[in-house]
């Protein structure tokens, strides 16, 4: 952390220039304060999901279309799924025809919603099969000891009574 507070430090004084740096985090409340205060970062931006307002700009930044019969349904999809304005703007550069990439962008929404929805279920199924596993390892580890100290108790038909070595 150190190097880095002085690397940001020493960008400011070698130069006369202003500088922009750009810090993204989907944790702001685990950076170290020292790297928040003013002086090192003055301004803090949240970016959220995509909404309706920001895929008509989207739109009409990369396909050129102000209205469309499918941009509503578009953000009735927008409004339902978790969906970043880059992962919108990456389906709009797909294609130069205005309704194969709409088309294609409701597909990708329907499918991320989909997922979505299954998020909770996969997770849940991944903390059962975690636990059964850890139960399984632990059923496993005590019919070892088990079987170890059964072993112990029986008395063993190799071990015979040895003359001590010596000389005869």
């Amino acid at each position: 952390m150190s190097g880095l507070l002085n690397f940001i430090d020493g960008l400011w004084t070698s130069c006369g220039d202003e500088r922009i740096i750009v810090f993204t985090t989907n944790y702001k409340d685990k950076l170290d304060p020292a790297l928040l205060r003013s002086g090192r970062m003055d301004m803090h931006i949240h970016m959220s999901y995509c909404t309706p307002c920001g895929f008509k700009i989207l739109a009409s930044n990369y396909l050129n279309v102000k209205e469309h019969s499918l941009c509503s349904e578009i953000d009735e999809l927008i409004m339902e799924t978790e969906v970043t304005p880059a992962e919108v703007a990456e389906e709009l550069m797909k294609n130069e025809d205005v309704d194969t990439t709409l088309t294609g962008l409701i597909g990708f929404l329907e499918r991320k919603k989909v997922m979505k929805g299954k998020h909770p279920d996969v997770q849940k199924q991944k903390e059962v099969d975690e636990n059964q596993k850890e139960n399984d390892n632990k059923n496993e580890s005590l019919d070892m000891e088990e079987k170890c100290e059964k072993k112990k108790a029986e008395p063993s038909r190799r071990k015979r009574a040895r003359k001590p070595k010596g000389r005869t």
